[in-house]
Formats: structure tokens, sequence, C-alpha cells
């Protein structure tokens, strides 16, 4: 392992190198890309070079035990069972850190939000989550942008794709994609009677201009009067935008920008994404035969979690976790829910890396 870490921290001091090159220093693109990387081997690099010097004292003090000074040789055997203890701990937090990492962790995300099945009452808790993943964000400092909605009279979403930028993002959401479940008395109900409804959570990485072509031809591109709140603007221009992705058949709409101009970038990032996100379920499907994970977020269809509101609880069924702190995770607090998933794949990826 010293070998494996001593080249990673080679690596690090090299990008740091090649970010402070003026050449590199003034390619912008170039610079994210690299400034990214050096990022996220950081925390592996402190550790590891914690780990080594560990090592290297432990060295030092056998070769003391080799000696003929009994009363260095006491202060070495101390000094040993502190570092050994030191090392194993090192060791563990290694195990997580050098595990295999998504290449997306890093990336923004477009989040898609539908309702299932339910009526109105699913349109309203696909707004309920609506308000968890925005107010997620808020707790994150990271930026949202509403890029499409359809909403119903009383408040309920059809739909909602909202485009999110932080450090991490995907990496902290895309354990919710999935059938999201709620079982609670609708507002619309009279005799009490507990309704279950459902909506569905996509999480897609961000794609960007290197991870996926597209062919000018292979667009179709309507324009069309947007609808729902905006004033005269939104009544009188074609501001909105539909690409339809010929080979594949996706289509992608989006109309909450001001401009033809930016509704179609918009909605060309939510289209990239998508197929984006097509490859990789692919792969995933491929991994998948040879090894089914605990949390994938490959299938979409899989029911994940339940908001039962009569009990105040939450329910992640891929690890079979149950929070009673309902009203929190509605306002944004899922932290902890995501945090027990990260482990459980931690988990997991240890033992097959051990087998």
């Amino acid at each position: 392992m010293r070998e494996k870490l001593q080249n990673i921290i080679e690596k690090h001091a090299h990008l740091s190198e090649q970010m402070a090159d003026p050449e590199i220093f003034n390619d912008q693109q170039k610079l994210t890309a690299i400034a990214k990387e050096h990022s996220s081997m950081e925390g592996v690099v402190s550790v590891g070079k914690d780990y080594i010097s560990v090592l290297q004292d432990i060295d030092d003090d056998r070769l003391i035990l080799d000696g003929d000074d009994s009363e260095l040789k006491q202060i070495a055997q101390e000094e040993l069972i502190e570092l050994e203890s030191r090392k194993s701990v090192l060791e563990e937090e290694l195990k997580v850190l050098l595990l295999p990492r998504d290449p997306n962790d890093n990336k923004n995300l477009i989040l898609e939000i539908r309702a299932g099945t339910g009526g109105d009452e699913a349109a309203l808790f696909a707004a309920d989550l609506f308000r968890v993943y925005t107010r997620y964000a808020e707790r994150k400092n990271w930026k949202y942008k509403v890029m499409d909605s359809s909403e119903t009279g009383i408040g309920g979403i059809k739909e909602a794709i909202v485009s999110i930028q932080g450090k991490g993002a995907f990496g902290m959401l895309k354990y919710e994609s999935g059938v999201h479940r709620v079982q609670r008395v609708p507002k619309t109900e009279t005799s009490g009677r507990v309704h279950t409804s459902a909506a569905t959570i996509a999480v897609l990485p961000e794609a960007e201009d290197v991870d996926i072509d597209v062919n000018d031809s292979d667009l179709k591109i309507d324009t069309y009067r947007a609808s729902g709140a905006g004033g005269q603007h939104v009544n009188k221009t074609e501001s909105a935008i539909r690409i339809t992705h010929i080979p594949t058949g996706l289509v992608v709409t989006c109309q909450d920008e001001s401009s033809q101009h930016k509704n179609r970038a918009a909605a060309l990032k939510v289209l990239k994404s998508r197929l984006l996100a097509a490859e990789q379920e692919k792969v995933a499907a491929e991994r998948a035969a040879e090894r089914r994970s605990l949390v994938s977020t490959g299938d979409r269809s899989a029911k994940i979690r339940t908001y039962n509101f009569s009990q105040g609880r939450v329910t992640d069924h891929r690890i079979n976790f149950t929070s009673y702190r309902l009203n929190e995770v509605l306002d944004g607090d899922i932290t902890e829910i995501i945090e027990k998933l990260k482990i459980a794949e931690q988990q997991e990826l240890m033992a097959s890396d051990i087998s």
C-alpha cells in the first residue's frame, strides 16, 4: 500500500505544478478539470502522508529494538504500541478513501420529479419532494434553477426538471433515483382513509461537452408558446422549446427561461444528461448481471422509500433504515439518510473487493 500511496502523492504534487503552469492557467477548461482531480485526491493524500510517516516511525523503532541500548528499547517498545494502533486506524480510513470512485460524483445534476400513481395526491407529494430537494440544496449552499415544470391547480406538480449546481452534488443525491411512496390521508379525503401515492425521482449527472456528442442533424427542434405564469411575454412569443432526439425518440421541453435561446440551451443540457445517463445505465445493467448492488440507482422503477405520515416515519427499503424525523426530512434534512446509504455502499464495495 505504501508504494500505491506514494504514487498518488506524487501525482497530486504534479497536478499542483500543472495548475501553476501559465499555459494551463490560461486554459480555463483544462484548469478546471485538473483542479477537480487535484481536489478529489486531497483526502487520500492527507491520510496517506500520515500513514507513510507512521510506517517510517515503526521501521525506526524496530531498528532500535535490534540495538543494545536497553533504555531506548523500552521507549521504542512503548511507542510501537501507539504506532501500531494508529496504523490500524489509518488503514481503515484508507480502505474507504481508496474505494473506486464514481467519476460523476463531483458533477452538477439534473433532477427530474414526476407524479406517479395517485392522481392529485401524487402531484401534491411530488411538490413535497420538490421542496425536500430544493431545501436540501439551500442547506448545502448549492444553486438550483427550475428548467421546466408542469403544475396542477391545487399546488401539486405533475413534472419538474431542476438543475442543481454544487460541489459533489451528484455524489450526494444519486441515491435518490427511484420510486418514492407516500402513505397519508389526502386533504380531499372526507372519511379519513389513508391513501398510498407515488412519485418518481431521476437524478442525472449533468453532461459536459466532453462526455457526450450530439449531432445537430439528429435533432428536431420545435418552438411554441409557453403556458402558465409569466405575464404578457409568455403569451405573445414562441419562446418555449421542444427538442426531439431522432435516433432515440427522447423528447425534452423547456419553457421556464425568458428567451428562446436560453430555453434551447437548457433543453439541450437536459437532453445530453439523459443520453449520458442512458449510456451509464446500460453499463450498470451489464455489471448488475455479475453483482447486484444494494443501493443501486440504475433501476428507476424500484420502490426505494416510504413516507408514512400517520406514524411520522421515513423508511428506506434498500437498507432497512427507518427515521421518525418525517417533518425534518420534508424540510430538506436528508443528510442522515444519505450518509447511511453511502456507508452501505462502501461496505458493499469493500466486501466485493475482499471476495
